[in-house]
């Protein structure tokens, strides 16, 4: 009984660590939504450029350590929730409106996850 409680834990810290994962990697959107609106290969495009290059890498990294702990189709799924980051992103730094439509489409990303996460354990 304790070892299970202990990998309810563990497990719990290993989505934690991915969702934080996530929450970065969809910085990437941002980075090339900001670049977009800079000329090409001046020295703020190559800045935002080069973030999504290390933002990826460090994803890719990450990504592999963390599929050592998590099942892929589980962690794959959660990947859903960078949906959620693009709203608020979009939101925070760019005053992009949110509609109705978008929080519907958002809580059914979310309950999506949790229907899977659930199965898996």
């Amino acid at each position: 009984m304790k070892l299970e409680k202990k990998d309810k834990k563990s497990n719990a810290k290993y989505y934690l660590f991915l969702h934080i994962l996530l929450a970065v990697y969809s910085l990437s959107g941002v980075c090339s939504k900001l670049a977009s609106k800079e000329e090409f290969l001046s020295l703020n495009f190559c800045f935002f450029y080069g973030l999504i290059i290390l933002n990826l890498f460090v994803y890719a990294i990450v990504w592999q350590q963390l599929l050592k702990h998590l099942n892929l189709t589980t962690a794959f799924c959660n990947k859903a929730v960078n949906v959620i980051w693009g709203l608020l992103w979009g939101f925070i730094i760019f005053q992009e409106a949110i509609t109705w439509n978008m929080l519907v489409g958002a809580v059914i990303v979310i309950a999506g996850v949790i229907v899977v996460v659930m199965s898996d354990e």
